[in-house]
């Protein structure tokens, strides 16, 4: 059981964290720089936590943590291209872009806690959900296989916005949430890009949240690496963004990971697949699909 004081140190430090980069965001104009700045801020912050919960949870419990945090680092690579998809649908400037990243992750933050708790509760409960929750990692894997198209035709506005604005004027106004225009209180689009961010992120989760259960069940080290995965995520974003069209294997990668936590969730009544061997896998996944996709880009830059 995990003392309640671990749950307050870490949110009290998520506080401190998130106040630290909003006065990063005040001091430095630039925005890479900032993002690059903020994005070693929160893999030295993932990193030093380990340390701390290898004092209460030991070796493995730390491994556990860092084997979590590596797979929720690695899926949300492909939340990434989504994120790139919906900006330039609903033509988010740059500028704009880590502000709704910045209330989305907020969102996300509960819900993942919600859908943590529920998937442990149900584990627990009932020992078939393992099976499950493996059947929708292996079905996430094989939709993995089919990348998403960055140059897909997006000058056609969803179903759901058409609808909407129907039912409710939308201000094209990307300086706040919601605007006053004409005496009448309007939702902008950039409420609806945060919206979709949003709704993106209970998709993922869908994936990401049985995958990290196939770790560890212990509630605090699943939720506090998925979420210091999350936290990372807004910078890590403006830093790939400009490169993700160009890691074109990297879906393989992903899909391999996620039969990977299928497979091990699946087999976890006959093989037990240590944490070390999972951080092992996971990080060597991702590390050889991204070094094949950048080798084979450079190859076509060459040819």
């Amino acid at each position: 059981m995990t003392p309640l004081s671990y749950w307050i140190t870490f949110h009290v430090a998520l506080v401190v964290l998130l106040g630290g980069e909003y006065l990063l965001h005040l001091a430095v104009p630039d925005i890479r720089r900032k993002a690059m700045v903020a994005t070693v801020i929160w893999v030295s912050a993932s990193v030093g936590l380990a340390g701390m919960l290898s004092r209460h949870f030991g070796t493995v419990g730390a491994t556990q943590y860092l084997a979590g945090y590596a797979l929720e680092q690695a899926l949300s690579l492909d939340n990434l291209f989504v994120f790139l998809l919906l900006f330039r649908l609903f033509r988010i400037p740059a500028g704009r872009q880590p502000r709704v990243l910045f209330w989305g992750v907020a969102g996300a933050i509960v819900m993942r806690g919600a859908f943590i708790a529920g998937g442990i509760g149900l584990l627990n409960r009932f020992h078939w959900i393992g099976y499950v929750f493996g059947a929708i990692l292996l079905v996430a894997a094989v939709r993995l296989l089919k990348p998403e198209n960055p140059d897909a035709d997006l000058t056609r506005p969803p179903r759901w916005i058409a609808w909407l604005a129907r039912w409710k004027p939308i201000s094209e106004n990307q300086e706040h949430f919601f605007v006053r225009e004409g005496g009448q209180r309007m939702a902008t689009v950039l409420l609806l890009a945060l919206v979709a961010v949003e709704l993106t992120d209970v998709v993922f989760a869908l994936d990401s949240i049985p995958a990290v259960l196939s770790i560890t069940r212990e509630p605090f080290l699943a939720y506090t690496s998925n979420i210091m995965a999350v936290m990372g995520l807004r910078s890590l974003y403006v830093l790939l963004a400009a490169m993700l069209s160009k890691l074109r294997y990297l879906h393989f990668g992903l899909a391999a990971v996620l039969m990977f936590a299928a497979v091990k969730m699946l087999a976890a009544d006959w093989v037990e697949i240590g944490p070390v061997v999972s951080l092992v896998v996971i990080a060597g996944l991702i590390g050889v699909t991204v070094g094949v996709s950048l080798v084979a880009g450079e190859r076509r830059a060459e040819g």
